[in-house]
Parts: C-alpha cells; sequence; structure tokens
C-alpha cells in the first residue's frame, strides 16, 4: 500500500531530475555556440558570419529552432553581443509543452 503511494511522488521526482538535466545540457551547448560566434564576431566585421557559426557549433535539433542575435560594433575594443535563444517544452507528454526560453550570450572584444 505504501509503495502505491511514493510510486508517484518518485516517478514526479525522477521525471524533474531528468528535465532539469535536459536544460543544463541545452543551456551549456548554448553557451559553447555564443562563445564560438563571440570569436567570429571579434574578428571578421560581417555579422552573418558569426550567426553562421553559432548554427554550426549547434546540434541539428538546437540549430533548427536557434534564434541568434549578433551585435558587432565597427569599433576596435568595443564589445561584440552573441545572444543565442530556443523555446524548450517541458515534459510535453505530462504537462501539456510548456514552454521554456533558454538562452545564453557571449560578449568578446572587436579585434578588427
Amino acid at each position: 500500500m505504501e509503495f502505491a503511494l511514493v510510486l508517484p511522488v518518485v516517478a514526479l521526482v525522477l521525471l524533474a531530475a531528468v528535465e532539469v538535466v535536459v536544460v543544463a545540457r541545452t543551456r551549456v551547448e548554448l553557451l559553447s555556440a555564443a562563445r564560438e560566434g563571440a570569436r567570429v564576431a571579434a574578428t571578421t566585421p560581417d555579422p552573418a558570419r558569426a550567426v553562421d557559426a553559432v548554427i554550426g557549433a549547434l546540434s541539428a535539433p538546437l540549430a533548427e529552432s536557434a534564434r541568434v542575435s549578433v551585435t558587432r560594433p565597427g569599433v576596435v575594443g568595443r564589445p561584440a553581443l552573441v545572444v543565442v535563444t530556443v523555446l524548450h517544452r517541458l515534459a510535453p507528454f505530462l504537462l501539456g509543452g510548456i514552454q521554456l526560453e533558454v538562452s545564453a550570450r557571449a560578449v568578446m572584444r572587436v579585434e578588427r
């Protein structure tokens, strides 16, 4: 009897733990891609090349849904900013697909 009462709670805790891990992994991947884009934005004047670098650094499912923003001033020494955002669905089969916006940003100084 106690097992039947505790089982749903244990299942929800495990599901929540898995979702936290998935969101954290997504955030780490977005941060890595944003840094790659910031490196390119700091060294080349074309923001499209920075966007391509971000998309190339992401896995296929994230690359399809990612929104990338690149702000690059033309003055050497000023910061170039890259922001990457994706929408992540939390447990679509259980919560009806609540969406969470996961984003990462990276800043590097313009070199040329």
